[in-house]
């Protein structure tokens, strides 16, 4: 073959192979999103399928974050906890920081600006918490007197951790891990097999009017989670490598951008009673997003 003509075949040859096949240096890097079988988070099936707020921010984000090819897997925690450990390109829209989870994970800002977690009771048991509307989750764990639900690999926020690890014990501490956790302490409570769980507001709202017995259950206010905004606060994780060191900033990027927005405040929003929207829509503005770093 004359040296012009194949010189000509092998330049059309590569343009239709770069044509066909996307240059390697511009292929898009890849994010999956670990999710959890915990609604209102995360909604998976029936009338309010994607839904949840974790739902709705993860598809903010996803449509801010064009340069990734994007993904989404349910797992339950501790399978998220593995995916970290080995440095997968892997990302989760809200966890609590601990320092635990900051040995395997990079944190972004805040994601999530949410109520902190609650005491969820069966109202019979009122009397046993002292007929009132807080308590001081140490004295609870101290008395032994009462079991408590809790999920294995789950935060439940800083200081909440701090009292459970301190003062739970086989004696006042029922463990659980699998899929369905909240739900079936929910179930536990209603059969008795626990006093109480810990749970966010929305959680032991859905929960119980999921299974028809929202008017038999109640939350206190945990006092220790009222001292401080760090208890209310949610953050992005990623596994922490250089791949996740730079899935962070840019999901910092867009997480400044996005937070801001009525759409982005809605996804929490739509699972507050009307009574509650006035106080966090001015903790939302005054506090969540003065948070920039």
């Amino acid at each position: 073959m004359d040296f012009h003509i194949k010189s000509r075949v092998i330049t059309a040859v590569l343009v239709i192979l770069a044509l066909t096949f996307p240059a390697l240096s511009s292929a898009k890097d890849s994010i999956t999103w670990l999710e959890a079988v915990a609604p209102p988070f995360f909604i998976h099936e029936g009338p309010l399928k994607g839904q949840g707020y974790e739902d709705l921010i993860t598809d903010i984000l996803e449509n801010s974050l064009a340069q990734y090819t994007h993904s989404r897997t349910i797992a339950n925690i501790t399978r998220h906890y593995y995916e970290f450990e080995q440095g997968q390109k892997v990302c989760n829209v809200g966890l609590y920081k601990t320092p635990e989870r900051e040995k395997f994970m990079y944190f972004s800002i805040p994601s999530f600006f949410t109520y902190p977690t609650v005491l969820i009771i069966d109202k019979s048991k009122w009397a046993a918490f002292g007929n009132s509307k807080s308590v001081k989750l140490e004295d609870i764990m101290k008395s032994k007197k009462l079991i408590i639900g809790r999920g294995e690999n789950r935060s439940y926020g800083k200081f909440v951790d701090e009292i459970l690890n301190k003062f739970g014990t086989k004696d006042n501490i029922f463990a659980y891990e699998g899929q369905e956790l909240s739900l079936n302490f929910f179930k536990m409570l209603k059969l008795d097999r626990l006093d109480g769980l810990i749970g966010l507001p929305e959680e032991a709202m859905y929960q119980a009017e999921r299974l028809g017995i929202r008017d038999q259950i109640m939350t206190i206010t945990i006092e220790e989670n009222q001292s401080s905004p760090e208890s209310w606060f949610s953050y992005v994780a990623c596994s922490k490598t250089e791949w996740g060191k730079q899935a962070i900033a840019d999901i910092n990027k867009a997480l400044l951008e996005q937070r801001p927005t009525d759409i982005y405040r809605a996804a929490y929003e739509r699972w507050l009673d009307e009574s509650s929207l006035e106080g966090y829509r001015k903790l939302y503005k005054e506090v969540f997003l003065s948070v920039t770093q």
